[in-house]
């Protein structure tokens, strides 16, 4: 689909993990990625399963440093630093982050980047880890970060206020190269910034070619979900069931009319491999039922379509599906005559 970094696993996990990494990076051209502790054996293990790029971070903020590594600032920075170096001396790509970036105290934070700068880190990465960051907050996070090293700056982001991908774009604003995202935002807790977001609200509503193929968005984003075993919610921007489907008799109308009136305009289904839909239910209008008739091959009068107009919405404040097979029942009650064949001439 032309995905610029695929970041493979963590190679130093298991056995199973690492042919895993190493599997994937012998299988595409594209850049792939590593991600190592800033512990020597993360690194060497990561480096020896063949990936590109080696993705290394330790925490920075006090919380983490004092109950989670029971390290201290110094510890951290030291380890940091000789890390970075030994990637860059295995000429591997380098990518730096200061895990809990968002929480981390800002004078240390610039302290841990301008060193592992210095020390040759190709990218720098701010991590939101524990999602807490507001779009705004992030944007003059990264602007400053940006003032502060000459790498480039990747942003990571984590969906606990549902803010993920407004962040991760938030970042690109400040002068972010690259967002780190999930299929179906899939991750940690209430998992990361959308694949499918990101790089739709990129395509669309600041015109920029990712390089992505978004016609194969939808194909990838059920493969996810079949693999993981993660259902996708119904209303999921981009790729849920109900992304492109209409039920409101006035959005529908509209849609039937003109597309642009009720959906973006400047994403179609088309544009992210799927299909758009007028679902029957309490909201259903005639222009709909009318359509679906028509669709399914009947020729229905005014009158009739006002019927069973009036079925369908009754049937579906039942809370009931209101299926094709369940149309074509209302329509056999109401005497719906089907298209001739001349008619259809």
């Amino acid at each position: 689909m032309g995905t610029h970094v695929i970041e493979a696993g963590f190679p130093v996990n298991s056995d199973a993990e690492f042919e895993a990494v190493r599997d994937i990076a012998e299988s595409t051209s594209v850049t792939t990625c590593g991600l190592a502790r800033v512990v020597e054996k993360d690194i060497e293990a990561a480096l020896d399963s063949g990936v590109d790029m080696v993705h290394t971070f330790v925490s920075t903020s006090d919380v983490q440093l004092q109950d989670s590594m029971h390290a201290t600032r110094q510890e951290a920075l030291d380890s940091a630093v000789e890390s970075v170096e030994r990637i860059v001396e295995a000429g591997a790509e380098c990518m730096f982050s200061p895990m809990d970036a968002t929480r981390t105290d800002e004078d240390f934070l610039v302290e841990v980047i301008e060193a592992t700068s210095e020390a040759g880190a190709d990218w720098i990465n701010i991590p939101d880890t524990c999602g807490v960051a507001t779009p705004r907050r992030f944007y003059d996070l990264i602007e400053m970060v940006d003032g502060h090293t000459d790498a480039r700056i990747d942003v990571h982001a984590h969906d606990d206020f549902g803010l993920a991908s407004a962040n991760a774009i938030s970042g690109f604003e400040a002068g972010a190269s690259q967002a780190q995202v999930s299929v179906n935002g899939i991750g940690e807790r209430a998992g990361n910034a959308a694949y499918e977001e990101v790089v739709m609200t990129l395509e669309s509503l600041y015109d920029v070619e990712t390089g992505i193929d978004t016609t194969r968005i939808t194909e990838l984003s059920r493969l996810v979900e079949e693999k993981s075993d993660i259902p996708v919610p119904a209303n999921k921007p981009i790729v849920g069931r109900n992304a492109f489907s209409h039920e409101s008799g006035i959005h529908a109308a509209g849609v039937i009319e003109n597309s642009d009136t009720f959906e973006p305009g400047v994403m179609t289904p088309e544009m992210v491999g799927a299909e758009r839909e007028l679902v029957l239910g309490k909201h259903t209008g005639a222009h709909s039922v009318r359509e679906r008739l028509v669709d399914a091959g009947y020729a229905p009068t005014d009158a009739e379509v006002r019927e069973v107009t009036r079925r369908v919405k009754d049937y579906g404040a039942e809370k009931q599906q209101v299926t094709m097979s369940e149309l074509e029942r209302f329509a056999t009650e109401v005497g719906v005559d089907e298209e001739t064949e001349e008619v259809r001439a």
